[in-house]
């Protein structure tokens, strides 16, 4: 298996976890960690931005194993904003990023998986593709994307033998936070506040990732605050419009 962001937070709990259960794990990221061997087989760097580097991805995958069975799109970075503060170019940022290289990761691997007759699709999104709370459009509107690009692969490919699973956690504590860039500052810091005052960790959801695949998933909110707020969208619509209507008000109460 292939994991992109392998070098921390989620990413590097997942390959541990992937692991741990016996699975061999190709860890990637834009860069390699310090500490690694150049000769260390078990990583590469890989920009998921540059489809030459996908490329060398998959050459090195086939030389190495003669296929691949899991792809864990996992790399990423935050981002979001207020709609009249976040400028054009922080949403083709994170455009570019969160699903664009999320897709050429696809059009990498899913020739392989097709020619195999399967594979695994794991995409990391965020409770953020399936909840939509305000001064975060940039960021509800690529994972949301995200999660559509997850059940359009799942049906397009299932004649293949190919399974496509989407991540929809709630915030744990991440390093995530370092990647943020834009001018909410405001929105940085209920973020930075929600991410390291969270009681669950990478760990945690790396743990709830591979339940959810051997339970055969296809959408895996693998938190339980994180599945309260899909209960209150789901089940009491007034309800939940008021919670996101006052988070919205308190942020702008921020300046």
């Amino acid at each position: 298996m292939l994991v992109t962001g392998a070098a921390s937070g989620l990413g590097a709990a997942l390959a541990a976890a992937f692991e741990a259960r016996g699975d061999r794990v190709l860890r990637t990221d834009v860069a390699v960690p310090h500490d690694i061997a150049p000769d260390d087989d078990g990583w590469l760097p890989l920009d998921i931005t540059s489809e030459s580097a996908w490329t060398t991805a998959r050459a090195h995958v086939e030389q190495t194993w003669g296929g691949l069975d899991v792809l864990v799109n996992n790399a990423g970075v935050a981002g979001g904003g207020r709609l009249d503060v976040a400028g054009l170019d922080e949403w083709r940022w994170i455009f570019e990023i969160n699903l664009f290289g999320m897709v050429a990761g696809l059009r990498t691997f899913v020739p392989v998986f097709k020619h195999q007759r399967g594979g695994q699709i794991v995409n990391v999104a965020s409770l953020a593709g399936l909840v939509h709370p305000g001064g975060m459009a940039s960021y509800n509107a690529v994972k949301s994307a995200v999660v559509a690009l997850t059940e359009t692969a799942g049906h397009e490919l299932a004649g293949y033998g190919i399974t496509a699973h989407v991540v929809c956690p709630g915030f744990f504590r991440t390093n995530l936070m370092n990647s943020i860039r834009g001018a909410d500052s405001a929105l940085a810091g209920v973020m930075e506040h929600l991410v390291t005052g969270s009681p669950i960790a990478a760990d945690d959801v790396a743990g709830a990732v591979l339940a959810g695949l051997e339970a055969g998933e296809e959408l895996i909110v693998p938190d339980e605050p994180a599945q309260q707020a899909v209960a209150l969208k789901r089940d009491d619509r007034a309800a939940y419009d008021a919670v996101m209507r006052a988070q919205a008000a308190r942020l702008d109460s921020l300046g």
